[in-house]
């Protein structure tokens, strides 16, 4: 077996597959609320949780494929 010290992603890659998953956090806590099981609560409908939410959490996975495609320039 052979040894090889280089790693197949750079380290921009994994600062950016970092970035990519802190937007796909972001976008599920945009989406995530208080539940109420006693009373209907009209906030589940809100942009925030309907349209925001599931948009910065698709655009944070876009951006991990991004991240991991990413080639650095050489040197």
């Amino acid at each position: 077996m052979e040894k090889n010290p280089r790693f197949t992603l750079a380290k921009i890659n994994l600062y950016l597959i970092a970035a990519g998953f802190l937007i796909t956090v972001i976008g599920f806590f945009l989406m995530s609320g208080s539940t109420t099981v006693v009373e209907f609560n009209p906030d589940i409908f809100s942009h925030r949780r309907i349209t925001v939410g599931p948009m910065v959490s698709f655009f944070g996975f876009l951006f991990i494929i991004f991240a991991i495609l990413f080639k650095p320039k050489s040197k």
